[in-house]
């Protein structure tokens, strides 16, 4: 089947799966196309619930095969990863049916060679990137779709944009070279290192698959790459060798191209900085050197857009970058306040601002931290860690015990374990502790689960903190948790303070 065609007007596709955050988006931009989109799920409460029902997209709390309709059947049915004929029901009665089905990543993939579509790609920062891109692309006016890998607040607190039929720009992932569905003409690489070692034994292993990659870029297409990132260069020059008459395009502090970041300081909690192409001022109110990348990668990839845009209609000596369009990028920037769990603020109570992040990776932790730093020079930075599979706290557990410099305490837990891997009974969230507080000492706590570590968080903080949950597991329950707890004690001291007056 071409799958194209199940994504025309009137059409009916069934999503199993359609609360993850990839398959939520996709659903939303199908819907937004005129697709009859339905679906079903696990009942637990996702951010994702408030999005379906607010599109007005039907969707099942259970997987049970009458939800498959034999009278009027989905042309398809598109599963997330984690769900297989084998073992759910809806797909068992899909297969018995002959109704088509369609893993996510292939979805996204068969939707991208409808448009001129590019793909952000990278072990770290591919979310913002694409959020950022998002909002730039708005900004400039042009005809686009955007699937970013979490809830945007510029995107109205959801993961897409439906800006116009033209153009298509995604976050597209690495895990298991899911990315080689995509049919990219441009692609941005942020990072390469290595990585999801339950999948890629070696960096080597990771390498390729990104290489792999960027070859599927035609003739004449561009890749945009960070220059301040060793695994990103080293893939531009393999791919500069292979000869392929691609364009090939360094962006951030260490370029000295087109995309090069020319100036770069901190001022009052917002980023000012300049790319050398664009001749405005750009502000960022979110922190972190490796925000200023990003936001460098976004404005080459929508630079590109707009040339592409204007080429058939005679373009000005600015590249299309009319005065219009340069102010709808530089407000749009200036509005930016980041994606959802990427140095998120969730809140503030009793003088101390709460923020949650998913940083998962050492390096990820190291600039995320010394970007909160830079940025909140005045306030203490209170850090609760929670890493996610096994195989990674292995592999990386010096890089991930070194990670933590920028914190003034760091509360560990146990680690998260994914479905994906079997515990082998080797490295624990314990023995992160132990390795962190032989470089940091006394400022290292360990406190298994998450939450039983309010109490230790609540002795620690004061008023002025930074308190920051990070990791892909659920540690980002105890900054909620903090959140209400603050929030009870200000109000019993006020009741307090209000009885002793009235005496």
């Amino acid at each position: 089947m071409d799958l194209r065609k199940a994504f025309t007007p009137g059409e009916r596709v069934y999503f199993v799966g359609i609360k993850g955050t990839g398959m939520c988006a996709l659903a939303e931009l199908l819907h937004n196309s005129g697709v009859l989109v339905s679906g079903s799920d696990k009942s637990e409460v996702f951010y994702t619930d408030a999005i379906l029902k607010k599109l007005g997209i039907p969707y099942y709390e259970d997987f049970d095969s009458a939800h498959v309709d034999k009278n009027n059947p989905p042309v398809l049915i598109i599963h997330s990863a984690a769900y297989h004929a084998e073992t759910n029901p809806e797909m068992a009665e899909a297969v018995k049916l002959g109704i088509p089905l369609c893993k996510y990543t292939d979805a996204l993939g068969a939707y991208s060679a409808i448009f001129d579509s590019s793909g952000i790609a990278g072990v770290h920062g591919k979310t913002t990137t694409t959020a950022l891109a998002g909002c730039m692309i708005r900004g400039a006016g042009l005809p686009a779709k955007v699937l970013a890998g979490g809830a945007v607040s510029s995107f109205n607190g959801q993961s897409t944009l439906s800006l116009g039929d033209k153009y298509f720009v995604a976050e597209t992932c690495e895990y298991r070279r899911h990315f080689l569905a995509f049919h990219p003409r441009r692609i941005i690489l942020t990072s390469i290192e290595h990585d999801h070692q339950d999948f890629f034994p070696s960096y080597e292993s990771i390498m390729n698959a990104f290489l792999d990659y960027c070859r599927l870029l035609p003739p004449g297409g561009e890749l945009f790459y960070c220059a301040d990132d060793a695994g990103a260069c080293e893939a531009a020059a393999l791919m500069e060798r292979e000869n392929r008459s691609l364009r090939i395009i360094p962006y951030g502090f260490a370029s000295s191209g087109e995309a090069g970041i020319e100036s770069y300081e901190v001022k009052n909690e917002c980023i000012v900085m300049k790319v050398r192409s664009f001749p405005e001022e750009l502000r960022i109110h979110v922190p972190g050197r490796h925000t200023a990348c990003n936001a460098a990668a976004a404005l080459a990839l929508t630079s590109s857009l707009v040339k592409n845009e204007d080429a058939g209609r005679g373009a000005s000596k600015s590249g299309g970058w009319t005065a219009c369009r340069r102010k709808g990028v530089v407000e749009a920037l200036e509005g930016f306040r980041g994606a959802r769990r990427r140095a998120e603020i969730i809140g503030e109570a009793g003088g101390i601002l709460f923020m949650d992040d998913y940083g998962h990776h050492p390096t990820a932790i190291k600039k995320t931290l010394a970007g909160l730093k830079e940025f909140y020079p005045s306030r203490r930075i209170i850090l609760s860690f929670m890493s996610h599979t096994y195989t990674r706290t292995a592999a990386l557990l010096d890089e991930f015990a070194a990670s933590f410099m920028d914190a003034d305490y760091v509360l560990l837990h146990k680690i998260y374990a994914s479905a994906r891997e079997a515990y082998s009974g080797g490295v624990t969230g314990l023995t992160l502790f132990n390795k962190a507080k032989e470089i940091f000492g006394d400022k290292v706590f360990y406190v298994e689960e998450p939450c039983d570590a309010a109490d230790l968080a609540i002795e620690l903080l004061k008023s002025g903190d930074l308190f920051i949950t990070m990791g892909a597991g659920d540690n980002w329950k105890l900054g909620r948790r903090l959140i209400c707890l603050m929030n009870e004690h200000i109000c019993l001291l006020n009741k307090q303070t209000k009885g002793i007056q009235k005496q």
